[in-house]
């Protein structure tokens, strides 16, 4: 029974983070301003959240982690899904108007936005299990 659990534990820590930013950005975004957080906390931790989130989407897709590698590739994506938003078109206006749309794509380009990312993205680094073995190896 433990060799099961090992054996699915590299796959369910990395799902489990992704499912738990997710839900902390939906209840930041949907609750923030009613528990009295301020702008700048539910916008930008928002955005910082959906970087970890591409973060850790990366890292599921990669088959040898290397969190550099998985930081600079999930900041190149997200800057990418930032600057699409320069890029207009009736669909695509018309499908940023949706709640999926906004979520997934947002509706207006920010700088801010991609330096929330950013943070996101570090952050989501600084607390993966693959770079903290990298840096401090078993000996």
């Amino acid at each position: 029974m433990r060799k099961i659990i090992q054996t699915r534990s590299p796959q369910f820590l990395p799902l489990a983070a992704l499912f738990l930013v997710i839900v902390l950005g939906l209840v930041l975004r949907r609750f923030g301003y009613a528990a009295g957080l301020p702008f700048i906390v539910v916008k930008y931790g928002g955005s910082a959240l959906w970087g970890a989130m591409v973060y850790l989407l990366v890292a599921l897709f990669v088959a040898r982690p290397r969190p550099a590698v998985i930081a600079v590739t999930a900041l190149f994506i997200a800057i990418s899904v930032e600057l699409f938003r320069l890029y207009h078109t009736p669909w695509l206006d018309t499908f940023r108007l949706t709640t999926a749309g906004a979520l997934l794509l947002g509706r207006v380009f920010s700088l801010w936005n991609m330096l929330a990312y950013a943070i996101g993205i570090a952050a989501a680094c600084a607390f993966d299990p693959a770079r903290r073995a990298a840096t401090h190896p078993r000996g």
